[in-house]
């Protein structure tokens, strides 16, 4: 095996083998990844703390992105402020589905606009005002901005 590849199958094995271990087993390899001993957890949340770690260790972390938005997450949290989720992004190829007036549209998302019926679309919300015949935020319509904006659209 390389350098830097995972054995996958001996990682597999090992997850496999984690709820079968003795309790003093399992908090014996917390210790052996995490560098102290386990908190007052729960058999099934320790193992679960074990299995990820390890697959983290073999596979990598979390993506700097992904831990800069938990962190902020946490100062908003530890200040009292709401946390809200951030907008999941369309990605090209996605496919949206949105129900309006009992019809359903499908709108499938392209590098470089939308299509929808066969017709492409610079914008998603070219294609909010081609279903609506209003102007919309097309990422708003389609749900893509929070629960508040899709509650406000439904209720459009």
């Amino acid at each position: 095996m390389r350098r830097g590849q995972v054995d996958r199958t001996a990682l597999a094995a090992e997850l496999a083998g984690l709820p079968h271990l003795a309790d003093a087993d399992l908090r014996s390899r917390w210790r052996d990844l995490f560098g102290h001993p386990p908190p007052r957890l729960g058999r099934g949340l320790l193992a679960a703390a074990v299995a990820y770690r390890l697959q983290e260790k073999a596979l990598g972390g979390l993506k700097p992105s992904v831990r800069r938005m938990l962190a902020q997450a946490a100062g908003h949290a530890a200040a009292g402020r709401p946390v809200a989720p951030p907008p999941p992004i369309a990605k090209a190829g996605t496919c949206l589905i949105r129900q309006w007036h009992g019809e359903v549209h499908e709108v499938a998302v392209l590098d470089d606009g939308a299509l929808y019926r066969g017709e492409r679309y610079r914008s998603l919300s070219q294609v909010a005002r081609a279903i609506t015949g209003v102007r919309w935020s097309g990422p708003r319509f389609f749900g893509l901005q929070g629960k508040e904006a899709a509650d406000a659209a439904d209720q459009a």
